[in-house]
């Protein structure tokens, strides 16, 4: 299997489709792109000796055609995964609360807060992974203590820390 991870907000740039239509979801790709752009891609990368280069060139490609994201958007997941209240981000952007929360669904698939507990958790475990005991990734991470941690990533993923830390890859 090959795929690209995406910084935070710029799926819906590529895509061309807001982040919530697809979160949690598996969507093939020709619900929201063409039958035919999908068909000449699958081509391309059948046939690729590094399937992941014609992949990020076509996802560079789709973002030099709209444009880049609005910088907002890397700004309040920088804020945001650094552990900034949500009224402060809101502030600093000049937007109430509520418009965040409106465009974090669509550049990100849910709303601030969300983004800040999952920006929290791969944090953590990048450090987890790089053998730090659990403890202390929780101090490190900003979680009140190593029980708090556990119970968060659960919640997020579904599965606790150590699974996640057992699946090598990347966690950017």
């Amino acid at each position: 299997a090959t795929g690209l991870r995406f910084a935070p907000g710029r799926g819906p740039v590529v895509f061309g489709v807001p982040a919530w239509e697809v979160r949690d979801r598996l969507v093939p790709l020709a619900e929201v792109w063409p039958q035919r752009a999908v068909r000449e891609l699958a081509e391309r990368v059948a046939g690729a000796v590094e399937p992941g280069a014609v992949l990020a060139g076509v996802a560079a490609r789709r973002v030099a055609a709209v444009g880049p994201p609005e910088p907002w958007r890397a700004w309040a997941a920088s804020a945001l995964g650094r552990g900034c209240p949500v009224a402060e981000v809101a502030r600093r952007l000049g937007l109430s609360e509520r418009q965040l929360r409106r465009r974090c669904h669509e550049a990100f698939g849910y709303g601030p807060k969300t983004l800040g507990r999952v920006l929290r958790m791969r944090r953590a475990l990048g450090w987890a992974r790089a053998g730090v005991p659990g403890a202390e990734v929780a101090v490190r991470a900003g979680y009140a203590d190593q029980a708090h941690l556990s119970r968060e990533v659960r919640g997020l993923a579904g599965v606790p820390l150590s699974a996640l830390v057992a699946v090598r890859g990347p966690v950017s």
